[in-house]
């Protein structure tokens, strides 16, 4: 057990201004008695001493996993001995000092760093770049609010000091040739960096291959946020569009349609236009089968924004109308429009059936536009479809069959046309009822005339048969005897009694007219009666 005096002993020199003071410490650290090493320990990290602390790095790989706890507790001030550590030669004091660099998120080391990195033989360059980029990622997660809470500066201060050095050692690429220090750049650069901008503009110079190497390959989460911030730049260089275009790693993908969302900006569809290639297009099933609902509108978009020719594209459009799931088929059935062709007008017609009333109403918009045979049938059996949006696009895809048209048009059609046509504008017009009940009130003789033969030619009894019995009284024979005519296709009660009193009708065509569908009517009904009376 250690002394009372002992204790106090170390806590005095953890405290005193004596620099002597580490030189009775740093044999603590090598005592056999496991109190005394950590509370030298604690007394060295305590101290502002660069010796001491160099002393700590040297021997970290020796600390057991609860005195290195100690270390990341307590060890916060140790900047100076890590920067000389890190310079060292020997590769297990320098490894040592990038550990602690990381625990402890000393981002005032990266011009350190980058200043060991730019000797091309240093032999510990490959652990050196890796904490460079470890530092960055770590920079990265803060900024992006999800980094630690020991941070003593705003991040946003720390990343423009740490990329102004990473600026001078990416322009000195071709002294050291270290990949690691372009993709730590490339982590915590913004896309209107000055540098940036000049190497990817510059095929030539000796960075460009390597940066944009890291731009296609790197995963790290700085590097798709500088990709995809590009997109709503028009300034972005040309390179940084064939990247994009040609990543085709999952993780990227997942960014990039999310970025995209339900419709790119106009800013982004201009520079989306600019993608020449996608490097998933051809080989895309398994991958657009993986995506939920939202990514697969959002890749459809991609594809058909993006300056791939058009014959690239059918294949995954075809693919996710098919097989895709609601978002994904909506889209690619907007999409179909900009196909043509048989095979384009095959699938149209198939994505006719689909399950969801929106996708068909997409493709109803282009039917007519096909010019496909039977396109026009089939657009009238979906007038008469369950679903509002189905019924409205029909309505919207045959909007020249108006029932005011209609009218417009009706003296001048043949009887078979009269008919066909007259239907169609029935179905596909909503008001269709009411204007024709409006015309048959109309104070004009011709109109009520006309009102009455449509009645006829299109089977529209039973919805104005009140104000056809209505026209039995009007002063014009004419229009009474076409509403004898039009009361021949009911046979309700209300409809035979009228045919009665027209019977007695002063104008003798209008009384004939009415006897004579009174007889079909009798005949009509006789054989129901005998068949009644027979049963009896």
């Amino acid at each position: 057990m250690v002394s009372e005096g002992l204790k106090t002993t170390l806590e005095l020199l953890a405290t005193s201004e004596n620099e002597a003071a580490i030189q009775v410490l740093l044999p603590g650290l090598d005592s056999p008695i496991e109190r005394i090493r950590d509370d030298a320990l604690g007394a060295i990290l305590a101290r502002r001493s660069a010796a001491g602390h160099r002393e700590v790095v040297r021997r970290l790989h020796q600390l057991d996993d609860r005195r290195k706890a100690i270390v990341r507790e307590r060890g916060v001030s140790m900047t100076q001995a890590l920067r000389e550590s890190l310079l060292s030669a020997d590769r297990q004091t320098c490894q040592n000092a990038c550990d602690v660099a990381l625990w402890f998120h000393e981002y005032d080391l990266i011009p350190t760093l980058l200043h060991a990195l730019g000797d091309q033989g240093n032999p510990n360059g490959t652990v050196l770049g890796a904490t460079l980029i470890g530092l960055a990622d770590g920079l990265y997660a803060e900024l992006a609010g999800e980094g630690n809470d020991r941070s003593r500066r705003d991040p946003e201060l720390i990343r423009e000091h740490a990329v102004s050095a990473l600026e001078s050692s990416v322009e000195r690429f071709g002294g050291h040739l270290r990949r690691e220090v372009i993709e730590a750049f490339l982590i915590l650069v913004h896309p209107d960096n000055a540098v940036l901008r000049l190497i990817l503009g510059d095929p030539f110079h000796a960075a460009f291959a390597t940066m944009v190497n890291a731009l296609a390959k790197s995963d790290r989460g700085g590097v798709p946020r500088l990709l995809l911030a590009c997109l709503d730049d028009p300034n972005a260089p040309s390179v940084v569009f064939s990247v994009i275009g040609n990543r085709s790693d999952a993780r990227f993908v997942h960014f990039l349609l999310r970025k995209i969302g339900l419709e790119p900006s106009e800013a982004m569809a201009r520079n989306l236009k600019r993608v020449g290639t996608i490097g998933w297009l051809d080989r895309c099933e398994a991958m657009l089968d993986a995506l939920d609902d939202a990514q697969q509108h959002a890749a459809v978009k991609f594809v058909m924004a993006a300056g791939v020719p058009r014959s690239r594209a059918q294949g995954m459009i075809e693919h996710v109308l098919i097989h895709g799931k609601t978002g994904g088929r909506r889209a690619a059935s907007e999409a179909l429009a900009e196909f043509h062709g048989a095979r384009a007008n095959a699938r149209a017609l198939a994505a006719l059936a689909d399950d969801d009333p929106r996708v068909q109403a997409n493709v109803i918009a282009q039917l007519r536009g096909r010019r496909i045979p039977g396109a026009l049938a089939r657009l009238i059996e979906l007038a008469d479809s369950p679903h509002a949006v189905v019924r409205q696009a029909v309505r919207r895809s045959l909007e020249e069959f108006t029932f005011e048209r209609y009218f417009g048009v009706f003296d001048t059609l043949d009887d078979q046309s009269q008919r066909t046509t007259g239907i169609l504008a029935k179905k596909i017009d909503p008001h269709a009822i009411a204007r024709l009940r409006h015309e048959l009130v109309s104070r004009m003789r011709t109109r009520r005339l006309r009102a009455l033969r449509i009645v006829q030619a299109i089977d529209a009894i039973d919805a104005t048969e009140p104000l056809v019995i209505g026209a039995l009284v009007d002063e014009d024979h004419f229009v009474r005897l076409e509403a004898v005519n039009a009361l021949a296709g009911s046979d309700s009660q209300a409809a035979g009694e009228a045919l009665r009193q027209a019977s007695e009708d002063r104008s003798q065509a209008v009384a004939d007219a009415a006897r004579r569908i009174l007889q079909r009517r009798e005949k009509s009904a006789r054989p129901g009666r005998q068949r009644a009376e027979t049963g009896r």
